[in-house]
């Protein structure tokens, strides 16, 4: 990948943070809209911290827990999370915005990172993206030739920082609550 599509696909967060506030106001959430779109959040959060829990990022090819349903569950918990946000927001605009901020980023981001992973694993990654689905996932465990078991591991989500993406739906469901409240 040239070095301009990696500077587009590295600002995916710092355009997330306008894409963020816009949403927010946007938003006209109803008690309803929020506690529906606050479960459904709540959701994709479990799924992002499962998944951070099997990765051990340029150590291992994650192939175990969630990783042996889709090969992107971080990204999988985050439309989830963003889904939820959403409805949470009771906003179509805003629901607009956040569809075409995910269609513009995730895809490339997904294939940059699958070149990388090919590229250090080979062979290993292949017979694994042959047997997972790249996004979307598998209703059973794929079958691999490995029987070995590995665990969720709490320093794995700690060193990938995941608490990061709690607090940032905390924050977005207060600002939403508080929307919520001065509307009545």
């Amino acid at each position: 990948m040239t070095a301009p599509q990696n500077i587009w696909i590295r600002w995916r967060v710092r355009a997330g943070y306008p894409v963020a506030l816009l949403v927010l106001l946007l938003a006209r959430p109803s008690r309803a809209s929020f506690l529906i779109g606050a479960t459904i959040g709540i959701v994709g959060l479990a799924i992002r911290a499962w998944a951070a829990g099997f990765l051990d990022k340029h150590e291992a090819l994650a192939i175990h827990g969630p990783y042996a349903l889709t090969r992107n569950p971080l990204y999988f918990g985050s439309a989830i999370l963003a889904v939820g946000l959403i409805i949470a927001a009771d906003s179509l605009w805003a629901g607009a915005l956040v569809a075409i901020y995910i269609l513009l980023f995730y895809p490339a981001v997904m294939r940059r990172e699958e070149a990388e992973l090919r590229e250090k694993y080979g062979d290993e990654f292949t017979a694994y993206s042959a047997r997972v689905p790249l996004f979307w996932p598998r209703l059973g465990i794929a079958k691999s030739s490995e029987s070995v078991r590995v665990r969720f591991s709490r320093q794995l989500y700690s060193q990938n920082h995941e608490c990061q993406a709690a607090i940032g739906f905390a924050l977005g469901l207060a600002v939403l609550w508080a929307k919520m409240q001065w509307m009545k």
